[in-house]
């Protein structure tokens, strides 16, 4: 299995790594750390992705618009002051780079900035992000979100979650192939998380490989989220032991991508999961 993104071919013959990089200053768990006096240190992110290939991570995603609970939409001009100079800055890194964003305008942008991934948590049901992703050749990330930031954990319901999400992913594969946009470039993410309770994510990844639409490889983030809060009675900070563990959990049910805060951990982790499978 290979995820082509643009100048770059991602072989999932073993499961990757996704660094998460937020230079945002109120994500839930890393939100500004790259920020002094409200400026971003572009100096110190590079380091910091710099740091995420050296521990063993395989894609850097950049992300300039937090999108925890309750969080509140930035502005275009907002999201590319903070996301585009990073993009730029990575281009000597020897990995991948990923753009986490729901912005046509931002997607595109990053795309000529040299991005290779465009990674969108509103799987691509703005029109306009599926015809930039289709004028280009970049990889692309399909992630399921119920609602918005704003109200998607206020009171989240599902007939058969399972059933809905694959739905879900079934549709936008459609659009996406019809578009034009080659399913060699596709990826799909459940989205845990994101409008989903405790109960909902557990059957998510219980049944992970169910969820996969049309041979497509499976991108799943489970990092530092309150659903190992909620099971761990841990604060964020302190989930580091469980984001490694739901990580190789997940590659175990059929993740090709897991996005993770703590690269090292988890790069120790899925070495184990593919002892296992005697992987080299």
């Amino acid at each position: 299995m290979q995820l082509h993104c643009g100048a770059r071919l991602l072989d999932l013959g073993r499961p990757r790594i996704m660094a998460v990089l937020n230079v945002t200053p109120d994500s839930f768990s890393d939100g500004g750390q790259f920020f002094a006096e409200r400026r971003l240190e572009l100096s110190r992110v590079v380091d910091a992705a710099a740091a995420m290939v050296a521990a063993g991570a395989d894609i850097i995603d950049v992300g300039g618009e937090s999108t925890r609970p309750g969080a509140e939409p930035v502005s275009v001009n907002e999201e590319s002051a903070r996301v585009l100079p990073v993009i730029e800055a990575l281009g000597d890194l020897n990995t991948t780079i990923s753009l986490d964003t729901s912005k046509p305008e931002v997607a595109q942008a990053g795309i000529r900035l040299g991005c290779h991934i465009v990674n969108d948590v509103r799987g691509l049901q703005d029109p306009g992000m599926v015809l930039v992703a289709a004028e280009s050749d970049v990889g692309v990330c399909i992630m399921h979100m119920l609602g918005s930031p704003q109200s998607m954990q206020a009171s989240p319901r599902y007939g058969n979650v399972v059933t809905e999400i694959r739905d879900f992913f079934q549709c936008q594969v459609h659009t996406c192939m019809q578009a034009g946009i080659a399913p060699e470039r596709l990826m799909l993410d459940p989205g845990f998380g994101f409008g989903k309770t405790l109960e909902h994510n557990l059957a998510l990844l219980r049944e992970l490989e169910s969820l996969r639409v049309a041979g497509l490889p499976l991108l799943v983030g489970l990092s530092r989220k309150s659903m190992l809060g909620a099971l761990t009675d841990r604060e964020v900070g302190e989930r580091r032991v469980a984001s490694a563990v739901a990580a190789a959990l997940a590659v175990e049910r059929g993740a090709n991508v897991v996005r993770v805060h703590d690269v090292d951990a988890t790069r120790d982790a899925l070495r184990i999961v593919l002892a296992l499978r005697n992987v080299q």
